[in-house]
């Protein structure tokens, strides 16, 4: 794992012994948190001390294992290298599961005036159907198996849709559905009931109760698996934390604070398991967490807005959506690399990649748009009318094994 430094080293003076010492000793200078010119010392909202530097090192580009079963830790599985794929390794361009081959590609869109989903052929760039949902629909969340999608609502129901022909199932009602996961190996769901401080853990096919786990935080909303699967990690956007829950044992193991004045958002796995990144629209940026640890490694300032996180088709890119701009954090040095501006528009939301990985689908809160972007380009392809007060959005089909659940984290 990286090794953190809390001391300030002096203007130019590592960088002068990393040259010095380079053929020797292959001496590498830390990899500031902080993107845009600001100074990898400079205080999150300007309270507290210096957030840390953090040096890479070889686990850093390591692979660890997914095979689902028990290791000795993030760190031992870290140095099986090339035995294992890494966390997105199934979700390359073409690798489309046997349960969606032949599916044609739509995106999935909330339309919340109409109380329906609309679905856009990628192709034409049209609405071409309009299903109703009854209530008033938020978020489209691919199931484990693929078969279905379902619908989460205002109404307090999940509402399942059959991915192939688009025909409603029977709402089933649960209390304040936020947003809704799978566990790795299929056999429990997760829901997020933020307003009530918990996890519900339900069958996920009927979505029938088995166990409500009560959080020790507030606005539990987003979150991630671990590589193995051993645990999972979610947001809390009311409290400023992140916690930290064993689904085998259905226990919370560890609550993390991030700042009194954070509102963590979305949270996504690095590619090799490493960290997680936790985005936050109040301190304009995105947070690194220890996987192994679950402890800060540090902040990467982004920009405004800070919301939902998607990682590229091959991996080595963090697209973040933020207020008009979307910023691109490289997984290997953990830092912004680059960012595309949105001409003429608002906050944008939770979205997805196209299954080649060409475009980035993302809904505009305001205007009422969605946007086909180019990750070749980083310019909008089209802006699409469609959806009001578009919250969710749902590339489908697209490459994995299986899904994990969110606006789509497949693996």
């Amino acid at each position: 794992m990286a090794r953190v430094r809390e001391r300030r080293w002096p203007r130019g003076a590592l960088a002068g012994v990393c040259a010095g010492l380079a053929v020797l000793s292959g001496c590498r200078s830390p990899v500031p948190f902080y993107a845009d010119g600001h100074r990898p010392d400079a205080p999150v909202f300007g309270l507290g001390g210096p957030m840390p530097y953090v040096e890479p090192d070889d686990a850093a580009t390591a692979r660890p294992d997914v095979s689902g079963g028990r290791t000795g830790g993030l760190a031992e599985a870290s140095r099986a290298l090339g035995r294992i794929a890494p966390v997105y390794g199934w979700t390359r361009p073409g690798m489309l599961s046997a349960a969606v081959r032949g599916l044609p590609a739509r995106i999935w869109v909330t339309n919340t005036a109409r109380r329906a989903v609309e679905l856009i052929d990628p192709e034409t760039l049209q609405v071409v159907r309009r299903l109703r949902v009854g209530n008033v629909p938020r978020e489209i969340v691919p199931s484990w198996d693929l078969r279905t999608l379902w619908i989460s609502d205002g109404g307090g129901t999940l509402v399942p849709m059959d991915a192939r022909t688009g025909r409603r199932g029977a709402p089933v009602a649960v209390a304040s559905p936020h947003d809704l996961y799978f566990t790795p190996d299929g056999r429990t769901a997760l829901v997020m009931t933020g307003t009530l401080r918990r996890i519900d853990f339900r069958d996920p096919r009927t979505m029938r109760l088995h166990y409500a786990l009560r959080v020790p935080c507030d606005g539990v909303g987003h979150a991630d698996f671990s590589a193995t699967g051993d645990y999972v990690i979610a947001t809390c956007e009311r409290s400023g934390q992140v916690v930290r829950v064993d689904p085998r044992r259905r226990t919370v193991t560890g609550v993390l604070l991030l700042h009194r004045r954070a509102a963590p958002k979305d949270v996504r796995l690095s590619p090799d398991g490493t960290v997680f990144y936790v985005s936050d629209p109040v301190a304009e940026g995105v947070w690194v967490i220890d996987a192994e640890r679950f402890g800060k490694l540090g902040f990467i300032r982004t920009g405004p807005g800070a919301g939902g996180l998607t990682p590229s088709r091959d991996g080595t890119i963090l697209y973040v959506s933020g207020r008009g701009t979307i910023s691109l954090i490289d997984f290997a040095a953990r830092r912004v690399v680059g960012r595309w501006r949105l001409p003429n528009a608002g906050s944008t939301g939770m979205g997805g990649v196209s299954a080649d990985g060409k475009v980035l689908w993302l809904p505009g809160r305001s205007p009422d748009l969605v946007y086909a972007i180019s990750t070749e380009t980083g310019r909008p392809v089209h802006a699409i009318r469609a959806g009001t007060g578009a919250v969710g959005l749902c590339v489908f089909p697209q490459p994995g094994r299986y899904s994990l659940g969110h606006t789509g984290n497949f693996r």
